[in-house]
């Protein structure tokens, strides 16, 4: 039963909470930071990335294609949407008119593959651009069928596709093309198109037309922003800035003239395969596809993130941000907000244009990639792939913005207390809680219950928890924490080792030292695994026959400090000896000699007493496999030698020998001898296998030459010398003298 009495206040404007209180009693479960709060679902909600949560646009589905991709979107002073659509097969490319209340009519089909770009004429008819060997298509506003504009096969480059489309305040409209990289100028009333410039960079991938009548444009290749005076005779491109990314993927301009870009990709570095295409000459030409396009018409990923700069009015670029895990497709200046529209995760956001870094997530959308956005004169339309569906991004906040926390696991069965909570508006939102022991919180979870203004809620204990925040406009919430305290769980002994002849030692061991690794045995499944255990590897303890090392591996469900006890018993004993207490390391090694010479079991108890009382302590035990301590050489018998002459008539003199040898705990394990201090030799025992506590040998050995300065007394005097070893390396000598 718990016992304890959980003590928190509701903590409101400035002050941190503790991400994680201490191990024993009471817990903190607390969600603050961006990356914490990325991981819940939010609803017309911000995400800021300093963590906060605030009221954001409200956020909701205008049209939905059925199809995988929208590629490119615009809007009219009517309010109607004009979605490009595009695929994977033939005659997929399709303009859809969207209509302010969601209803959608086909205004046109082609035979490419995707409508890349679109724009509104000066006469408000719609320009289509499709790609690849695609062509420029004036769509009436009124209904009727589309007239090509620009043709790129009439063009002396041929350029396979075609990215972005701009339109002139005489209506003159700008084609961005690749495959070579040019910007074409098509007069208004039609008419031959000409090469405004080109450049040795793969493509052109997007343009900007300012208010002065400045063309902006962006290159994939080598990551190039240009800008051209339009309205200058004789005018040249000239590079405003080179990127430290290879692709160009959007530009927006704000009211004062500032200039932003986004770029994605690695300079010299393609994921992507090369795509031929063939020239006007009829040979093979090898271009690269930009990554960022490809891999929205893949659903794949875009590596590195992305980065966003800012080119001043002045003329002076600097970066403003870097998203590690998002690609840019599309920025637009909102209100004053810098918006970008983002792959892989299909996330839209704010971006905080005063260099500070800070950016806020304000919507997250059903889709992989946010694509392209449209104007509306109350909010943003903006496009997705994957699936293919335009949104509606509102101006104003929305009227209820919900956050929902990600699941969190206490791990064990828990008791749930007040709530923590450091809001910027303690009146801007109200927090929920919900409680349950299964992973779907729609099935068998209670109900959502109100957090107090002061903090307390009562809900319902169990292992898995989640929170929700509804926010009013001008409410938000920087920091969220429930306390709880987890249903006290006995410790584990996941696994025991001993290794006798081993010795840890507290200081680092000398180079030269004879080593022995300590190691758990393979487990098999099923089995407990020490992978995520920084203390599972191989131990490197010291050789010593007189010492005993055991090591071992616990664990506590509640994340309790452990202390451990060793106790020992002989086999075939029956009560538990205590050996030592109060470890708090995973190994111990003591001296062998503290234990008599047998077999043994060693018995792991682990304690989460250091954190509870001893009412509460709860213990978990574990014992080992049998070891032997066998620390006393054999005993030898009386060694029994004389001369033996050779067999036949040979002369050559020889000794023979018997001894009887015995060990009380080991088999004895081998034998050898040594004459007259020669070298020593293996010494086989009667039988042959040696495998017993006694062990006889019968053995005849040959007498070495006497060497030319012994006397010839000397020479009729030996010495027969015995060693005897037990499995575990104690060792016993004898000797005789035979004359």
């Amino acid at each position: 039963m718990i016992r304890r009495v959980l003590v928190a206040v509701l903590v409101v404007g400035s002050g941190l909470l503790p991400g994680l209180a201490s191990a024993q009693g009471t817990k903190l479960w607390s969600v603050g930071r961006y990356d914490e709060m990325e991981r819940g679902t939010a609803e017309s909600v911000a995400i800021r990335s300093d963590g906060r949560l605030e009221a954001g646009p409200a956020t909701s589905l205008l049209y939905a294609t059925g199809k995988s991709y929208v590629w490119s979107l615009t809007s009219d002073s009517a309010g109607d949407a004009y979605a490009g659509l595009g695929g994977t097969a033939a005659g997929s490319a399709v303009v859809m008119k969207v209509t302010p209340d969601g209803r959608a009519a086909q205004v046109f089909e082609g035979k490419e593959l995707a409508v890349q770009a679109m724009r509104v004429a000066v006469d408000g008819n719609v320009l289509a651009a499709t790609s690849p060997d695609g062509k420029v298509y004036r769509i009436p506003k009124d209904g009727g069928s589309a007239t090509v504009v620009f043709d790129p096969a009439l063009t002396e480059e041929k350029p396979k596709y075609l990215w972005d489309l701009a339109v002139g305040k005489a209506g003159e409209v700008y084609v961005a093309a690749g495959a070579p990289a040019v910007v074409y100028r098509v007069p208004a009333e039609g008419g031959k198109a000409e090469v405004l410039f080109n450049t040795a960079d793969q493509h052109i991938r997007c343009l900007l037309m300012g208010p002065d009548g400045t063309l902006w444009a962006g290159s994939d290749g080598s990551g190039v922003i240009y800008r051209f005076a339009t309205g200058t005779a004789g005018a040249k491109p000239f590079a405003a800035y080179a990127a430290a990314r290879r692709e160009i993927t959007a530009l927006a301009m704000d009211a004062v003239g500032n200039v932003y870009a986004a770029g994605v990709g690695t300079k010299g570095h393609s994921t992507l395969p090369p795509l031929p295409v063939t020239g006007n000459v009829g040979v093979s030409i090898t271009f690269v596809q930009p990554g960022s396009s490809a891999a929205a018409g893949t659903n794949g990923l875009v590596p590195d993130g992305s980065e966003i700069y800012r080119i001043s009015a002045d003329g002076s670029p600097e970066k403003l941000l870097t998203l590690k895990d998002d690609v840019v497709y599309a920025l637009a200046v909102r209100s004053g907000s810098l918006l970008a529209a983002t792959g892989n995760r299909g996330r839209v956001y704010r971006v905080d244009t005063d260099g500070s870094g800070r950016f806020s997530d304000v919507a997250h959308l059903d889709a992989s990639q946010g694509m392209a956005f449209a104007a509306l004169k109350d909010g943003l339309l903006v496009a997705t792939s994957n699936s293919g569906k335009v949104f509606r991004l509102g101006d104003a906040f929305a009227s209820a913005a919900t956050y929902t926390s990600e699941v969190f696991d206490a791990l064990s069965y828990a008791q749930w207390g007040r709530a923590e909570v450091r809001a910027g508006a303690a009146t801007g939102f109200d927090l929920y809680v919900r409680s349950g022991n299964v992973e779907n919180p729609l099935i068998g979870w209670s109900d959502w219950v109100q957090v107090g203004t002061d903090g307390a809620v009562t809900v319902s204990a169990g292992r898995l928890a989640q929170w929700k925040a509804v926010l009013r406009a001008g409410g938000s919430v920087d920091e969220v924490g429930f306390n709880y305290l987890q249903k006290n769980l006995a410790p584990v002994v996941d696994e025991i080792v001993v290794q006798p002849g081993a010795r840890v030692m507290a200081a680092p061991m000398a180079a030269n030292s004879a080593t022995v690794q300590v190691v758990f045995p393979a487990p098999s499944a099923p089995a407990v695994s020490f992978a995520t255990d920084p203390g599972a590897g191989p131990l490197t303890a010291q050789k010593d026959k007189t010492a005993v090392t055991v090591r071992w591996q616990a664990h506590d469900d509640n994340g309790d400090d452990l202390m451990f006890a060793l106790w020992y018993r002989g086999v075939g004993e029956r009560n538990w000896r205590l050996l030592k207490d109060k470890i708090l390391e995973k190994v111990y090694s003591f001296d062998s000699a503290l234990l008599p010479d047998g077999s043994y079991e060693l018995k792991l108890v682990a304690s989460d007493a250091p954190v509870h009382t001893d009412a509460e302590a709860l213990t978990g035990n574990r014992v080992s496999e049998v070891f032997v301590v066998d620390t006393t050489p054999p005993m030898p018998g009386m060694l029994k030698a004389e001369m033996a002459t050779g067999p036949g008539s040979g002369l050559a003199a020889k000794i023979r020998a018997t001894l009887e040898a015995r060990d009380a705990t080991s088999p004895i394990a081998h034998a050898e001898y040594s004459v007259d201090a020669g070298p020593w030799q293996y010494l086989e025992p009667v039988g042959k296998v040696s495998d017993s506590l006694t062990e006889r040998y019968d053995f005849t050995v040959a007498v070495p030459t006497a060497t030319a300065d012994a006397s010839v007394a000397d020479a009729k005097e030996h010495v027969l010398a015995v060693r005897v070893y037990d499995r575990y390396e104690n060792v016993v000598a004898v000797k005789a003298v035979v004359r």
